[in-house]
């Protein structure tokens, strides 16, 4: 699973809650993942551009450090 600290406009804090609210979701993080869900449903899986996957091949390349607490190494 993948960690995110993300920055939302209050508008979109007011339509996470929403969504939140709607499907009786346990938190914020299972909001976006439906929102995420639904938008591949609706537009399906996002092309792809050759020059973006140059970069994440080159990234997957690089050193890499591992965290084990992912709060405690970042000050969450």
């Amino acid at each position: 699973m993948t960690h995110a600290l993300i920055e939302l406009s209050e508008e979109s804090n007011k339509v996470l809650n929403m969504v939140k609210a709607k499907y009786n979701l346990k938190d914020k993080s299972a909001a976006v993942e439906l929102v995420i869900e639904k938008f591949v449903e609706v537009e399906g899986e996002p092309d792809l551009k050759e020059e973006f996957l140059d970069r994440v091949r080159k990234a997957e390349k690089g050193k890499f450090v591992r965290v084990s607490d992912f709060g405690k190494h970042f000050g969450v």
